[in-house]
């Protein structure tokens, strides 16, 4: 059978020649026994056998995939292990038993990563991610495992292990090598592994951040709403490392997460979006998008909807203060006035504020109409996309919001200057000059049908 496509269940019913390899020494006598006593048993018994003497066949199990390289025993022991954890994930501490000082643990399924079997990978990556994470972190100055510094053979450093398994993982987000079941099997183990901050740091360095931008999506299935869900838990997770969040910021994670929030049912999954918002809010310029991608509205939507889950609602309601905070502080006519006249326009909160418009209207009359003036003349000025796609945005804004707006902006001549911006390549210049022009021709009294 293809290994691909094998399963635990399968590969443990074949049965494994100890014996033989005892003859050819590649294991011993005491490994022998061992083994019988755990091969083929009741899960009640192999249970009791583990907590008597679990880091002895934890021993058994990591010698034998450091020494016998024949993949029908390497799957079988692999199976064995997963078996194990699956039963009981607290059996990871078996790992890191003082006895298993001079044990180099990760090695073996660090070296079966790179196997050209899935089936080695798949439960390398599984063990290696759980066994990693369950580590005492008191005692990882410098090795694997305790006290391995007295032992002559290399150990593998953590940094090493960590490094290591991040690589992997990144190589598989860029090139698969299970066409359906890598993807779900790498997020799966990152959805773990970040809750470390060491690894957050691996990560962020091996520019993984990006890898996982393109998987944030709305899903249906209940199989692409675990991978969604533990792709954004993975958000979460680096949401707390600020290296990651520059990362976050540059890959443009926010509208993405948006998508997601607007389009899932999916309690979780709203969750765990709701608090990397939550997270994101104080950090770079997500203030600003959020308000831009209209999270506030999403927001209003959102604690409106019967949710059963706390600590949701307590999210929901912390981020809509902090949305407001954010609005007020970032969205005073003084910060306006000093966007304007630096003649570089983006969307900060206040554009798209409909109780910014409403509580400064009047300020813009100040100096015979001088910030409005300079609004008009960045027309001219900037051949930049953003900054007229804004300016158009804020005249159609005035328009509407002050009694005389149409009028004082007919007179400025802005018409034939914006009615040019309806023909530039920039489809967000082109929508916001079209809008600002439906509003000179219409009036404020239509404005409310015009949607930006």
């Amino acid at each position: 059978m293809d290994p691909a496509e094998l399963t635990t269940e399968q590969v443990l019913k074949r049965d494994i020649p100890w014996e033989a390899y005892m003859t050819t020494k590649l294991i011993s006598g005491t490994f022998l026994q061992l083994l019988r006593r755990y091969d083929n048993r009741s899960e009640s018994y192999r249970a009791t056998l583990l907590d008597d003497d679990g880091p002895a066949y934890v021993r058994v199990f990591v010698n034998i995939l450091r020494d016998i390289h024949k993949e029908e025993t390497v799957e079988y022991v692999l199976a064995l292990i997963d078996e194990m954890l699956t039963a009981n994930p607290k059996r990871t501490i078996l790992f890191h038993d003082k006895s298993l000082a001079n044990e180099d643990t990760y090695a073996p399924f660090l070296r079966l990563l790179w196997s050209s079997n899935w089936f080695i990978q798949e439960k390398s990556c599984k063990i290696l991610s759980l066994v990693v994470s369950a580590r005492p972190k008191a005692h990882e100055a410098s090795i694997s495992n305790g006290e391995a510094s007295y032992s002559k053979r290399k150990v593998t450093t953590i940094d090493d292990v960590l490094n290591e398994l991040v690589s992997w993982l990144c190589a598989q987000l860029k090139k698969p090598t299970h066409p359906t079941r890598a993807i779900p099997t790498v997020i799966n183990s990152l959805s773990t592994l970040l809750k470390d901050p060491s690894v957050r740091a691996s990560f962020v360095q091996a520019d993984g951040v990006k890898l996982l931008v393109p998987l944030i999506s709305p899903a249906s299935t209940q199989q692409s709403i675990q991978l969604l869900y533990e792709t954004c838990l993975c958000i979460w997770l680096l949401s707390f490392y600020d290296a990651a969040v520059e990362h976050l910021a540059a890959d443009k994670v926010l509208p993405q997460l948006v998508k997601v929030v607007k389009g899932s049912t999916k309690e979780k999954v709203v969750r765990v979006v709701i608090l990397t918002f939550r997270n994101l809010l104080p950090k770079e310029t997500f203030g600003a998008q959020m308000v831009n991608l209209e999270l506030p509205q999403i927001v209003q939507s959102l604690k409106a909807q019967a949710w059963s889950d706390e600590d949701l609602l307590e999210a929901l309601n912390q981020l809509e203060v902090g949305l407001k905070d954010n609005i007020r502080r970032l969205s005073s006519f003084d910060k306006y006035k000093q966007e304007v006249l630096l003649g570089h326009l983006d969307w900060t909160p206040m554009h798209k504020d409909p109780s910014f418009w409403r509580e400064n209207i009047s300020n813009f009359e100040e100096n015979d109409f001088q910030i409005l003036r300079v609004l008009i003349t960045v027309l001219d000025a900037t051949s930049e996309p953003r900054t007229l796609a804004v300016a158009c945005f804020d005249l159609s804004q005035f328009i509407q919001y002050h009694p005389a707006g149409r009028i004082v902006v007919a007179d400025l001549k802005v018409k034939e200057r914006v009615m040019k911006l309806m023909n530039h390549e920039n489809e967000e210049v082109m929508k916001n000059a079209l809008l600002c022009v439906q509003r000179l021709f219409l009036g404020a009294k239509y404005a409310s049908f015009l949607q930006s």
